[in-house]
């Protein structure tokens, strides 16, 4: 993933009519005297609202709040602590429709996408509550000499830090299993683009005991040091680019904070000679390399092919990026709009434009919008045929709406191409055989493999979601997410 873009600050109230948003920590609204103005990356010379920008007093102020409130919290049954998150998630789909107009001007992405980006927080909530029974949960190993009863514990103040792709989707990832542990939070939205976050975090604290849940936003060098290294933190969740999450681990070491790093992908499609394409699954890989523009982690970066498939696969996806309409989120036709950031514009122009020079078949679809929306961060999505496997396009995260397509004969040449990337994230095996899908799927290194489809769309929500290798350290969601929240706690009682 990308980092998140510089953004200005201006004294003053918002434009009249558009959104502003203050710190909300210990149950209060904060004002700031700084702000951080967003614009509209459709527009970018369009300001579309502004927030609030913390000083590092105010964020420690933050983290204060919430270690004041932990012992609290965290004495409260699982069962209350749902039941209160419960409360607090129907206020996510409250007045959706507007918060996804506001996602949508600051991010750019289409509206549909937006409504799923804040729903996909009501869902995992859902699902994290769901596990209120085992939150206490302890094993005992029998004596004697010594009967140990093993358990587990809330850690403190964990700092969520999400990204501008997928912001409030990201968050439940964590924050309610952050939550559900026992834990109080602070989250800091990304800096580009915070008013929906803020706005939705806002809404669900308000129905939590103060303190409880946070939300902070402001300049990363202004802020970060006081969320990261700070010895009242006691764990960090960040999604982002690789070299993001450098920081934040080299950040958090200062005070052997834990953390948890959902990171940048390139994710692979390997379909095999056997694979089966359907409207359905064509629909979906379309979906799983192009959705967001692109701008999802565990989007298909490249793509191995079977030689007896290219064709088919060319021609079903051709067949999809015809009917794109790239342009603004604001006109309803739009089915792809702008990159979020003009720097991330350029990277993936700059991929293609290699790839085009060192001879790839690139072929290129749709057409950029024009008239007032001509200084857009708009790109047209693209296929790269055949290209030399050490170009960039092929080697590096695009997190754009292009993708290399590459032949294999032998499944084991399909398999060591895969593999031969410094991350690990999300992979998909593509055959007929269910048998094949196990064996092959067992060979492919990423955290989580799909089958017959690729996307976050048809990620089991129930099970551990995070990388190896560049991808990321730790994992997020289900049992194991939940747990990820918590210290095991080993009680050795003498029966001698």
């Amino acid at each position: 993933m990308t980092d998140t873009s510089t953004v200005t600050q201006a004294g003053g109230a918002a434009p009249q009519g558009l959104p502003s948003t203050p710190l909300y920590y210990g149950g209060q609204e904060h004002q700031t005297t700084a702000k951080l103005t967003i614009t509209n990356p459709a527009r970018p010379s369009e300001v579309v609202g502004e927030a609030a920008s913390a000083t590092r007093a105010q964020a420690l102020e933050a983290v204060a709040a919430a270690k004041a409130a932990f012992p609290a919290w965290a004495a409260l049954s699982p069962t209350e602590r749902g039941a209160l998150l419960t409360e607090a998630n129907a206020t996510v789909a409250a007045d959706v429709e507007t918060d996804a107009a506001i996602l949508s001007s600051e991010n750019g992405k289409v509206v549909g996408e937006c409504i799923g980006d804040h729903m996909g927080l009501v869902a995992r909530t859902e699902l994290a509550v769901g596990l209120a029974d085992i939150v206490d949960a302890a094993e005992t190993l029998p004596g004697p000499p010594t009967e140990t009863v093993v358990s587990y514990k809330p850690m403190g103040v964990v700092t969520i830090i999400v990204p501008f792709n997928w912001p409030i989707a990201i968050l439940g990832a964590a924050l309610p299993y952050a939550l559900m542990a026992g834990n109080t939070v602070v989250v800091k939205p990304p800096p580009s683009c915070p008013l929906a976050t803020t706005r939705a975090v806002q809404r669900f604290a308000e129905k939590l005991p103060a303190g409880v849940l946070n939300v902070v936003t402001g300049e990363d060098a202004e802020i970060g040091e006081a969320l990261v290294s700070n010895t009242d933190v006691a764990k960090v969740c960040f999604t982002g680019s690789v070299g993001g999450g450098k920081r934040i681990m080299s950040m958090a070491a200062q005070s052997l904070t834990n953390v948890t790093l959902e990171l940048g992908g390139n994710d692979a499609v390997l379909i095999l000679e056997d694979a089966e394409f359907t409207e359905a699954n064509m629909d979906a890989l379309f979906g799983g390399i192009y959705a967001s523009t692109g701008q999802i982690c565990m989007n298909a970066k490249r793509i191995y092919v079977h030689s007896s498939k290219k064709e088919e696969l060319v021609a079903a996806l051709s067949k999809r990026l015809e009917q794109v309409k790239i342009g603004p989120a604001t006109d309803p036709s739009t089915t792809m709009g702008p990159f979020h950031q003009k720097a991330q514009l350029q990277f993936v122009t700059d991929l293609v434009q290699e790839a085009k020079d060192s001879g790839a078949d690139v072929r290129e679809f749709g057409e950029l919008p024009g008239g007032e929306w001509a200084e857009g961060n708009f790109i047209r999505p693209s296929i790269v045929l055949d290209p030399d496997p050490s170009l960039r396009v092929v080697t590096e995260e695009q997190f754009g709406p292009t993708i290399p397509i590459i032949t294999f004969d032998d499944v084991e040449d399909g398999i060591r191409m895969v593999n031969d990337t410094q991350y690990g994230l999300c992979n998909s095996v593509w055959t007929s055989n269910e048998e094949t899908a196990r064996t092959v799927g067992s060979r492919l290194q990423a955290g989580y493999i799909f089958h017959n489809t690729h996307g976050a769309p048809f990620l089991d929500q129930r099970a551990p979601f995070g990388g190896i290798k560049q991808s990321g350290i730790g994992r997020e969601m289900g049992p194991i997410g939940l747990r990820a929240f918590m210290e095991p706690h080993a009680l050795g009682l003498s029966k001698a």
